[in-house]
């Protein structure tokens, strides 16, 4: 008989271990650890004790996040009230950069918005064809070279489109040094609350430029 052929008996007749408890006493098996045999009842008593083990760490992990999620959230608004505190257009170009890098901690950050530095089509299109922010290793187009003298330093990129309506007024460049900081599979949740309010303290003021 095949052990998956005994597995299925003892799940198809539970009665079986109450017509014999004398069997299962006498049943010893290795230690998951080596060095000595245990009984039937001590085998379980260790594996329910590792996967409370995996539990425990599983919820751990899970407070971890909220405590990161709640922190980033609180950033978030912050960067949101002050950025809509300034009063005119240049203050928030000059406020955007500085709010992201010492809230966020991001290093390289540039802003360009199309009405006063217009951008080459490609930059356009790219732009344009993202709904939401997009994170890369390597810059998109000429982009690079935005960073000036830091643009052979960096290795990773979000781009944030900024959005009136169904086009876009502009876009929000963030790098670093760090390959890690920004990546394809990583959340954009709070990018793109970052975008949004950029866009929406920036409408007004283009709209009158």
């Amino acid at each position: 008989m095949r052990a998956e052929e005994v597995a299925q008996y003892l799940q198809n007749n539970p009665q079986f271990f109450e017509e014999h408890v004398e069997t299962l006493t006498q049943i010893n098996l290795p230690h998951p650890h080596g060095g000595r045999t245990i009984s039937l009842s001590e085998r379980q008593l260790l594996a329910l004790r590792e996967k409370n083990k995996e539990l425990e760490k599983k919820l751990r992990e899970l407070i971890t996040f909220a405590q990161d999620n709640d922190a980033m959230q609180y950033k978030v608004h912050e960067f949101v009230v002050t950025l809509f505190a300034a009063r005119d257009l240049i203050t928030l170009q000059e406020m955007i950069p500085n709010l992201l890098r010492d809230i966020f901690s991001i290093p390289h950050a540039v802003l360009r918005l199309w009405q006063i530095t217009p951008p080459s089509a490609e930059v356009l299109a790219f732009a344009d064809a993202q709904a939401q922010p997009v994170c890369v290793h390597h810059a998109a187009h000429d982009t690079a070279s935005w960073f000036g003298e830091y643009a052979a330093q960096l290795h990773s990129y979000a781009y944030l489109p900024l959005h009136a309506g169904s086009g876009t007024i502009g876009l929000l460049v963030l790098a670093s040094e760090d390959k890690q900081r920004f990546y394809p599979e990583m959340g954009t949740l709070f990018l793109q609350r970052i975008a949004e309010a950029v866009s929406s303290a920036l409408h007004p003021y283009l709209d009158h430029y």
